[in-house]
């Protein structure tokens, strides 16, 4: 893509087991930057392109609390002890830094509003980052889908208004990046999604219906996933969060 600001440092990276989008965003002036839905198994690959491209790493950030893979924020951290985990509030896991609806977080000169995008889960957030004219969604839009909305707080109609209210409500210019895809596709816009996703583009009652109708299987990592993820990835603090 190309970007308004030449000082900004992209990078889309992918897992293929989770079929995972990893973004790295940095102020290519100050060399501040963020790691956003990092996979534990690609953590020592993602570490090493900070270094390469000697950046200082400030934030991991989730856009949620995922079930298909273990995040690598606890890892991050481990090796990086001055990054900061950030989450939303609304998720209830552990962090350096919750966030709330609308909050900036800053990244050198980069700036990304906080939208609360809840349905996949309660604390499914979208980073926009204006300047840019990109988003990153996370379950909330995919490309041609969204996050399924059967386990984990999910409620159809929530995730219809949020996608509705906070992403379709953007610039159709705007691109969005989601947390996943599982056929190769990289990006899409928010025009395209409000015309051709065949999920969001129908009615509230239409998409609750298909919603309802997926008969999707079990995710094979949820009950490994989730316990790990609302401890910042800190697998070994399982069971301990809540004491």
């Amino acid at each position: 893509m190309i970007f308004k600001n030449m000082g900004i440092i992209f990078r889309q990276l992918f897992d293929s087991k989770s079929c995972t989008y990893t973004y790295l965003l940095a102020d290519a002036t100050c060399r501040s930057a963020a790691l956003i839905d990092p996979v534990l198994e690609q953590v020592q690959r993602d570490l090493q392109l900070v270094k390469d491209l000697n950046l200082n790493l400030l934030y991991a950030v989730n856009t949620h609390c995922h079930a298909d893979h273990i995040t690598g924020t606890g890892a991050i951290k481990k090796l990086l002890s001055n990054c900061q985990s950030v989450i939303s509030r609304s998720s209830g896991a552990k962090a350096d830094r919750h966030l709330d609806p609308m909050e900036i977080l800053k990244i050198g000169g980069i700036e990304l509003e906080v939208r609360p995008t809840p349905g996949h889960t309660n604390g499914c957030v979208t980073y926009v980052c204006h300047k840019e004219q990109m988003a990153f969604t996370g379950d909330a839009v995919l490309y041609r889908g969204c996050g399924r909305t059967d386990f984990q707080e999910g409620d159809s109609a929530t995730l219809y208004d949020s996608v509705h209210k906070q992403i379709f409500s953007l610039p159709e210019s705007y691109l969005l990046y989601p947390a996943h895809d599982y056929k190769g596709f990289t990006v899409t816009t928010v025009g395209e999604e409000k015309k051709l996703n065949p999920r969001l583009s129908k009615s509230k009652e239409e998409f609750i219906d298909i919603m309802k109708n997926l008969n999707l299987a079990y995710p094979k990592m949820i009950d490994v996933a989730v316990p790990a993820n609302m401890v910042c990835g800190y697998i070994e603090d399982v069971g301990e969060k809540d004491k």
